[in-house]
């Protein structure tokens, strides 16, 4: 009986960028190879489908050896690393990308629990954004676990994520809205809400957390507090004493309309003017 195996050898991983890309999308290695078909990758090489779908299917094996390690991007990098031999450029790279969001498929999960039952409703968060099932839950999966790691952490939550999965600032400070909306349980699947895309929740949570959290709070009085008072604070959660004053405001809501229209009037008025 003839049998037919393939074999490559080296010491360096090699990661070739674009079919990283598209495994991180959610393709399988069949879709893969067709999509490089179609981008004319076989002319390109002088190669044929066969040797294409070897190709793909030798990256694809790498990516699932390394999916594990980049859970804990820390240990990706740690020194002493010899199983997969990356440099630094391409260590950037895979994180990055496989911690990568679409701010569609971050709209349909935000805050939602972040439980098994909703991973299962996935599908459906597929169908309706036009992003694969895989990326959907790969995206869904990452959100959860930079939530569970980051909740009990005290200090900035950028400066956390940043520090524990090696995200770029941007890329960090989109996760850290979504875990703050989540942390505190803010309504966003009403049907008022549903015209809101996640740039403007990602811009509310900001604002909140810049202004009205723990630590932008007490930015000058825990100057003078002693340090182990300080560890407690955290950017995921609102001021108290904010919380207390709001009480304040809430007579207020009797006389919406008429709020409303104030506010409406002044803001046109600071529109002439400016």
């Amino acid at each position: 009986m003839e049998c037919s195996v393939d074999v490559f050898v080296g010491n360096t991983t090699v990661i070739d960028p674009e079919i990283y890309q598209l495994w991180v999308d959610g393709n399988s290695a069949h879709e893969a190879a067709d999509v490089l078909q179609k981008r004319g990758i076989l002319q390109q090489w002088g190669a044929n489908m066969d040797l294409l779908m070897s190709d793909v299917l030798d990256h694809y094996r790498t990516f699932h050896m390394l999916e594990k390690t980049l859970h804990t991007p820390l240990k990706l990098t740690a020194t002493g690393e010899w199983t997969f031999q990356i440099d630094g450029d391409t260590q950037q790279l895979l994180i990055e990308k496989y911690y990568e969001l679409d701010d569609v498929v971050v709209r349909e999960v935000l805050g939602k629990k972040l439980s098994s039952r909703h991973r299962k409703d996935l599908d459906e968060v597929s169908e309706k954004t036009a992003i694969s099932l895989r990326s959907c839950r790969r995206q869904f999966d990452n959100v959860k676990r930079i939530h569970k790691l980051v909740e009990e952490l005290p200090g900035h939550i950028v400066n956390n994520i940043q520090h524990n999965f090696l995200l770029s600032t941007e890329l960090s400070r989109k996760y850290a809205a979504v875990v703050f909306i989540a942390v505190n349980r803010f309504e966003t699947t009403k049907r008022k809400l549903q015209y809101l895309n996640f740039s403007d929740f990602y811009h509310c949570a900001h604002q909140m957390i810049e202004h009205w959290s723990s630590t932008s709070c007490h930015a000058t009085s825990m100057r003078n507090q002693s340090e182990t008072e300080t560890e407690i604070e955290t950017d995921l959660d609102v001021d108290r004493g904010f919380l207390h004053d709001l009480r304040e405001v809430r007579i207020l809501l009797d006389k919406e309309k008429e709020l409303k229209h104030l506010v409406c009037s002044q803001l046109k008025v600071i529109h002439l003017l400016n």
